[in-house]
């Protein structure tokens, strides 16, 4: 297990961007969490086999019926404690 930090910029706020990521990410079974940066961009943290950091960047891809997704760029970081579940953090 790994986890990494992907950041996330276009359109990703104001848009239910974090709702629609948080919901499917939980139910893939992933763990972590997401959250707005003041730039306006999004941050997404995951603990996941690299193997399937893939298929967790999918989800970020497709966002929100609203969002538009310019680049995802995602960089392993140091493992601490795991997490429980995947949500939002405001």
């Amino acid at each position: 297990m790994k986890r990494f930090r992907c950041i996330v910029k276009g359109r990703v706020q104001g848009v239910w961007y974090r709702k629609h990521v948080a919901e499917a990410a939980k139910a893939a079974g992933f763990r972590g969490y997401v959250r707005n940066l003041t730039d306006g961009s999004v941050v997404a943290v995951v603990d996941t086999p690299e193997e399937s950091l893939g298929e967790f960047k999918e989800i970020l891809k497709k966002g929100s019926p609203m969002s538009q997704v310019e680049s995802i760029e995602c960089e392993e970081i140091p493992f601490e404690e795991p997490f429980h579940e995947f949500g939002i953090i405001r």
